[in-house]
């Protein structure tokens, strides 16, 4: 992990330090999910925190932030006041081909079920 000396400046951990079962565990929740796949239609888009319509307080919001970000799944940092969000696509592409698509493949076609319930 890189060290954050100034507050502002969020500790991310480096390509090497991304290890499957953090990202594995950031992706099950269904409100990171959730997240991630409204990232994915922005690919290499900046999301503010605020951006996401999320059906949580927003102490939770920036909880589930934190998750995706020292999993390593997405990259935040500040824009005067506001904290923006990018998806480590790159990052994840290279050390777990595939699986990135693969989940929000599955999550797109289990909402897909679900509304047609």
């Amino acid at each position: 992990m890189t060290t954050a000396t100034n507050p502002r400046v969020l500790e991310h951990p480096e390509r090497t330090d991304i290890r499957l079962a953090g990202v594995l565990h950031a992706l099950s929740d269904p409100v990171r999910l959730t997240i991630v796949r409204e990232m994915a239609l922005g690919e290499g888009d900046d999301f503010a925190c605020s951006y996401f319509d999320l059906p949580v307080t927003k102490s939770t919001t920036t909880h589930h932030f934190r998750v995706l970000r020292e999993s390593g799944v997405v990259r935040q940092l500040y824009s005067g006041t506001t904290k923006l969000n990018r998806l480590r696509r790159d990052d994840l592409d290279t050390l777990f081909p595939g699986l990135l698509d693969s989940v929000l493949s599955a999550a797109t076609a289990e909402t897909a079920r679900d509304t047609a319930r």
